[in-house]
């Protein structure tokens, strides 16, 4: 019976921690893409990264020159960058720990889809930048405002 009310106190206290690290997780990965897509901004004449999920991924964590054109080297022709050693896995959302980033260029803020395997969802035009979830989610995180970056101009 002592080992039955313990484990009763323990498994609520657990369960809520699991949920933290992951918010915590959540509010650090999207702080660190966030000042990394800030950064590319400045460096490329306000010009926010990317039109596919793969093209931002190259132009966050290889070299650049102005116009975005990546190279994993840099050097005179590519001397911007890069900006994250590699896009973190988001640890909420529909695809969990995936890396891969989707492209919603109509909404903001982006919507997320659980028919496309990525873990994030990316606005080119806004630079809003939120986890791949339910709209319930990233509306909470855009009234927080969480996640949109700010226009360096």
């Amino acid at each position: 019976m002592i080992i039955g009310m313990i484990s009763s106190m323990a498994i609520p206290r657990i369960s809520r921690g699991a949920v933290g690290g992951k918010q915590a997780s959540l509010a650090g990965n999207i702080n660190i893409i966030r000042k990394a897509i800030l950064f590319y901004s400045i460096e490329h004449a306000n010009a926010l990264p990317g039109a596919t999920g793969p093209q931002v991924a190259a132009q966050l964590t290889q070299y650049s020159n102005l116009a975005g054109q990546t190279s994993p080297t840099g050097g005179p022709a590519a001397p911007f960058g890069p900006y994250l050693v590699a896009i973190p896995p988001a640890p909420v959302g529909f695809h969990p720990d995936c890396v891969d980033i989707m492209i919603d260029s109509v909404n903001s803020p982006p919507q997320g889809d659980s028919g496309v395997t990525a873990g994030w969802v990316y606005n080119p035009v806004t630079g809003e930048f939120y986890p791949n979830a339910s709209d319930v989610l990233i509306n909470d995180l855009a009234a927080d405002g969480v996640a949109q970056i700010e226009s360096p101009s």
